[in-house]
C-alpha cells in the first residue's frame, strides 16, 4: 500500500505538519509506504506560473497516480486552507484522485474554523475525483504541542483518539482496495485445510 502525504503549510514549524507526521508514523508502523511532500519543497515560480513540466511537480503527479491514498494536511487561514496548497492542487490532473482514499486534516486557532475542511478543502478534492473521502480531522492549535529539546511533539489524548479513529478508517479503506489473493493459492489453502464441524 502506498500513501502520499501532502503538507500544505508554508511555515517551517506547523501544527498541521505535526498531525501529518503522527499520521504518517502510524501508517508506517502498519506496513504502509508513505511518501512525503511539503508545499515548501516546490519552487514558488513553478506554482505561481503553473509549470506543469516542473520535475518535482511531475514526480508528485507520478506518486499520486501510483498511490492508494492521500493524507493531506493544512492550516486554516481566513476560514480556508492555505493558498499555496491550492496552487499545488491546481497542478494535479483533473482525475488525479480517482480510485484513491483521501483523509483531510486541518488545524486552526479556534473551533470557529471547524467547517473549513468540509466547505473549503473537500470541494477541491472532490473536483479531483477523490473516490472515497473520509470525514477528516480538525484540530485546534492548543491541542498540539511542538517538539521541545528532548520532548517529542504531542497531541492531547482526545485529539490522538480522533486521529487514530480516522487512521483506522483510512487503513481499512486501503486494505479493501488491495487486489484479491491469488485464486490458485486460495484454492490450495482451502483444499488442504483441516475442517472441523
Amino acid at each position: 500500500m502506498l500513501v502520499v502525504s501532502l503538507a500544505g503549510s508554508p511555515s517551517q514549524r506547523s501544527r498541521s505538519g505535526v498531525l501529518l507526521d503522527v499520521a504518517g508514523d502510524w501508517l508506517r508502523q502498519r506496513g504502509v509506504e508513505v511518501v512525503n511532500y511539503q508545499v515548501r519543497d516546490f519552487d514558488a515560480q513553478d506554482l505561481l506560473h503553473a509549470r506543469f513540466d516542473s520535475p518535482l511537480v511531475r514526480q508528485l503527479i507520478e506518486h499520486v497516480s501510483l498511490a492508494d491514498g492521500l493524507l493531506i494536511a493544512t492550516p486554516v487561514y481566513k476560514a480556508s486552507f492555505s493558498g499555496v496548497l491550492k496552487a499545488l492542487l491546481d497542478l494535479l490532473p483533473e482525475r488525479a484522485l480517482a480510485h484513491k482514499v483521501v483523509l483531510p486534516i486541518a488545524s486552526g486557532g479556534s473551533v470557529a474554523h471547524l467547517l473549513a475542511v468540509d466547505y473549503a478543502l473537500k470541494p477541491v478534492l472532490s473536483a479531483l475525483k477523490a473516490q472515497e473521502m473520509l470525514h477528516g480531522v480538525y484540530a485546534v492549535d492548543a491541542q498540539i504541542s511542538y517538539a521541545e529539546a528532548e520532548r517529542p511533539a504531542s497531541l492531547t489524548p482526545e485529539l490522538q483518539e480522533r486521529l487514530e479513529e480516522s487512521l483506522q478508517q483510512l487503513f481499512a479503506a486501503l486494505a479493501r482496495r488491495q487486489p484479491p489473493h491469488d485464486p490458485q493459492l486460495l484454492h490450495e489453502r482451502l483444499t488442504s485445510a483441516r475442517w472441523s464441524i
